[in-house]
């Protein structure tokens, strides 16, 4: 048996229990150590009642990063800003929780326990939702499983400009154009049949569409650096990565360090977190999720145009063929 083949064969056998591996490395870890991590949270109230609140969050090291509030009004202002997920005042009643179910509704049921096992025992905690999730996506899961279409869509985009042989400006006006249709595309479907965003609409796909070109440019950017082999490091970075690693599912403060933070530097992550913001919270902190995507567009966009082409060899003309000689004729 020919040895290249033994070759391959070994190689494939090796190659798909690594891949494997690390798909369930990179989606299953952050998963099974969901927990809070810095969480920003909020308390107000009267000075007595509302340290006695904060002591009690404060009983898990590490776990909330604690905001002080005047009173109830300035914690809601907070909460809608995404300054912080939630907020606990400090009333005559009793404890009232202030959550944004919006903004993560695992966060939401995470601050009720919370609060819950910080009050004593037989306590009433009231609970208002500030920013409540839309009635078609209540608990968020048909938000956080748009990020995966969005990612391989971008994927696509990249790989088929790539393949197509396009460079230059044809290719650069190909990921624009294809991420500007997928946008509007997404957007009918996410918000005027689903109605799982609720936002502007055009403002939505907007966002969708800048993702969509985040990614596609990454990849056709890197392929255009590297070769084909940039289609495999891009679909490594924007698909299992940037997937996983986006917290759209749960908040990015939920997933273990630094997971959280690089899922943010990703596409993926960065297009949750803004989709979210112009979706529910009028673009509060909208500011540095754009620039993490705009900055992956440039970069792509650049790629794209600047990467030097091959030149292709100029085939030497034909020498012309001599005539034919008639033999000599003999006497």
């Amino acid at each position: 048996m020919p040895t290249a083949p033994n070759r391959r064969a070994v190689a494939v056998v090796l190659l798909i229990p690594l891949v494997v591996t690390l798909a369930l490395w990179a989606f299953a870890w952050p998963a099974a150590r969901i927990a809070p991590r810095d969480l920003p949270v909020g308390v107000a109230g009267a000075a007595p009642a509302a340290q006695q609140l904060e002591q009690g969050l404060q009983q898990r090291d590490g776990a909330f990063e604690v905001h002080r509030f005047d009173d109830e009004a300035a914690a809601r202002t907070a909460i809608e800003d995404r300054v912080v997920y939630g907020a606990v005042v400090a009333t005559p009643q009793g404890p009232h929780l202030l959550t944004a179910s919006a903004a993560s509704p695992v966060v939401s049921q995470l601050l009720r326990e919370a609060v819950t096992a910080s009050v004593p025992e037989g306590t009433q905690v009231q609970v208002t939702d500030v920013v409540a999730a839309p009635p078609g996506d209540p608990r968020g899961s048909a938000l956080g499983a748009s990020v995966l279409p969005l990612a391989l869509a971008g994927m696509a985009t990249g790989a088929v400009v790539t393949l197509m042989g396009l460079r230059g400006t044809r290719a650069a006006l190909t990921l624009v154009a294809s991420a500007g249709l997928v946008g509007l595309a997404a957007t009918a479907v996410a918000h005027s049949w689903l109605g799982v965003i609720t936002g502007a609409w055009w403002t939505e796909a907007g966002v969708l569409a800048l993702t969509v070109l985040a990614i596609g440019s990454a990849v056709a950017g890197l392929a255009a650096l590297l070769g084909t082999r940039g289609i495999g490091i891009g679909a490594l970075l924007m698909v299992l990565l940037g997937n996983s690693f986006s917290g759209v599912t749960s908040a990015p403060q939920l997933l273990p360090e630094p997971v959280g933070m690089i899922g943010q530097w990703l596409p993926p992550g960065a297009g949750g977190s803004l989709l979210r913001s112009v979706a529910f919270f009028d673009g509060s902190a909208a500011g540095g999720a754009v620039l993490t995507l705009s900055l992956w567009s440039l970069f792509g966009l650049a790629a794209v145009l600047l990467a030097r082409r091959t030149p292709t060899p100029i085939p030497a003309p034909a020498e012309p063929a001599e005539p034919a000689r008639e033999p000599a004729l003999t006497g």
